[in-house]
């Protein structure tokens, strides 16, 4: 099966190669990068300005607040769970209180050993690719990890390979449609991280699950940044526009999507 054929972008082909099928755009200049603790707390730090774990209340609320959209749409029996990239295990903690079956993967040994031994779950040392279950899930996590697969398509028919039929897809990413991207593209292009070898937005979302029989249940901006919008959006004299037109057309740099396997 080959999901993606692409030429080069007609506007930006120095930077990105596009799909004529989806239109998720593969960035030309991304490199294949090691992912140690240390990427979990300088690089965390020098983002966020706190350590991955500094943040943990933070990123437990977040938790919380994704398993609630997750439970709107599940049937009460759907408790088995996956997260790819799961770092130290605070998403799946906070999905074993609900009362879910939760594995993760991650690649990183140290985070990998802390959700093990400190939270003790279910988390093994391994790449994706590497993973090896019989198992399907109800559920597959994955908070800002898609984008650093080099193999894209391997990485998304595998991903679609390990749903039961009626199970969800839950993404975090970042997206074309968005503030950045869409009004000042060489900011987009000079803040690049260079690990990230694909990019989507909302409408090539639903092009490529519609081709592997899913569907888009809910999708949200997961930040707005109306000072970064130097389009007419960015405008707006009364700033709760900016978040209602946002959450409407589903526009921003970061980007939370819900899919359902038929």
């Amino acid at each position: 099966m080959t999901i993606f054929t692409t030429i080069p972008h007609n506007k930006f082909p120095e930077h990105y190669d596009i799909c004529q099928n989806t239109g998720a755009c593969f960035y030309k200049k991304a490199e294949i990068r090691e992912y140690t603790s240390s990427y979990f707390m300088e690089e965390f730090q020098a983002q966020y300005k706190k350590t991955y774990y500094e943040d943990e209340p933070n990123l437990r609320k977040l938790a919380k607040s994704r398993l609630s959209i997750l439970q709107k749409f599940q049937e009460p029996n759907q408790k088995k769970l996956l997260e790819i990239g799961c770092a130290a295990g605070f998403f799946l903690s906070e999905a074993s209180k609900l009362g879910y079956i939760v594995e993760g993967i991650e690649i990183s040994e140290g985070e990998a050993e802390y959700a093990r031994k400190s939270l003790g779950l279910n988390v093994k040392k391994s790449s994706f690719f590497d993973y090896d279950t019989p198992e399907k899930f109800d559920v597959v996590c994955a908070f800002f990890v898609l984008e650093h697969f080099f193999e894209q398509e391997k990485a998304i028919l595998k991903i679609f390979s390990l749903l039961k039929e009626g199970g969800f897809l839950f993404l975090a990413l970042p997206s074309l449609y968005g503030p950045t991207f869409q009004t000042n593209p060489d900011e987009w292009f000079k803040t690049h991280p260079t690990d990230h070898f694909v990019d989507y937005s909302p409408s090539s979302l639903k092009k490529l699950f519609s081709g592997l029989n899913a569907r888009i249940v809910y999708n949200a901006p997961m930040s707005y940044h109306p000072g970064r919008d130097l389009g007419w959006r960015g405008k707006f004299p009364i700033k709760i526009l900016y978040k209602v037109i946002a959450n409407i057309s589903c526009y921003g740099d970061t980007i939370q999507v819900l899919a359902k396997k038929n």
